[in-house]
């Protein structure tokens, strides 16, 4: 590793583990009761994400569900003995903000278990689907805590219409009696945040935007960023979905068959670890 490397801020790459079905803009084309008999291609999209990783000398944490740890447990395993860090995604990619306090908690917990039973590893760190705590359900992060994990990296703190918080702190903070809260990145301009921590924004705009903002967290800011992306979105051969409406369908297919050759770009142009790495100082590597 060169000088130039080292100086490098290391940031937090992520992936949230679901298929192409399981987003919750489809949820209402994918019931749950047709996830069996739905083809699956989280496991190829899977290995190529961890073929890159290899390539590039990078980590990362998975934020994965259950039900798909539970069809693919070599899969799941194989991520943790290449190095990366297993998170939880939840159970069944239910939205925090769609459940009850109760129905919430058990669907963490029975996600946690099955991680932890399936990898032999202790799982810290819990995203909600679509970034679904917020001003609606402050009753989240209490759950999250009880459940046992360390980090939540749950609250957007931008404006969008299917989730975000736009005045919440734009890095990490404690919530309740310890657990720390972990937004995505953005950059705060003309009296608000930007998002350039990945999804569909990275997939709509041109990759010097995601570049020239991830600079912007570490030199303007001097904090690590954290980034994130799915498996299905480097997959421009999923099945579409005509049915969905045009909103729907421009979100989810945008730019897929560009999205690989912007990841090589983003591994090659910034240093990346693990979430509990980068920002709990008890899990850092020695120097």
């Amino acid at each position: 590793m060169s000088v130039a490397d080292e100086s490098r801020v290391r940031n937090a790459l992520t992936i949230d583990v679901e298929d192409y079905f399981q987003v919750s803009a489809l949820a209402s084309h994918f019931p749950k009761d047709v996830w069996d008999d739905t083809p699956c291609r989280v496991e190829r999209n899977v290995q190529r994400i961890l073929e890159m990783l290899r390539e590039h000398g990078a980590k990362a944490t998975f934020f994965t569900l259950g039900w798909i740890a539970e069809r693919y447990p070599a899969l799941i395993r194989l991520i943790t003995d290449e190095g990366h860090e297993l998170a939880s995604h939840g159970y069944g990619h239910e939205r925090a903000s769609a459940q009850t306090p109760e129905a919430f908690l058990a669907d963490i917990k029975l996600a946690k278990v099955v991680l932890e039973d399936i990898s032999g590893r202790e799982v810290n760190g819990y995203r909600a689907p679509s970034f679904s705590v917020g001003a609606s359900n402050p009753w989240a992060h209490g759950c999250i805590e009880e459940a046992g994990y360390r980090y939540s990296s749950s609250v957007y703190p931008v404006k969008h219409d299917h989730y975000g918080v736009p005045d919440a702190p734009r890095f990490p903070y404690v919530v309740g009696a310890g657990l720390v809260e972990i937004p995505i990145s953005t950059v705060r301009r003309l009296g608000r945040n930007w998002p350039v921590g990945g999804g569909g924004y990275f997939r709509l705009l041109p990759y010097p935007v995601s570049a020239w903002g991830i600079r912007k967290v570490n030199e303007e800011d001097g904090k690590p960023a954290i980034f994130y992306f799915h498996p299905w979105e480097i997959d421009p051969e999923q099945p579409v979905v005509q049915q969905a409406g045009a909103k729907t369908r421009f979100r989810h297919y945008v730019n897929l068959s560009r999205t690989e050759a912007r990841l090589q770009r983003l591994l090659q142009d910034f240093a990346w670890g693990r979430m509990d790495e980068v920002f709990l100082p008890a899990n850092r590597p020695a120097a």
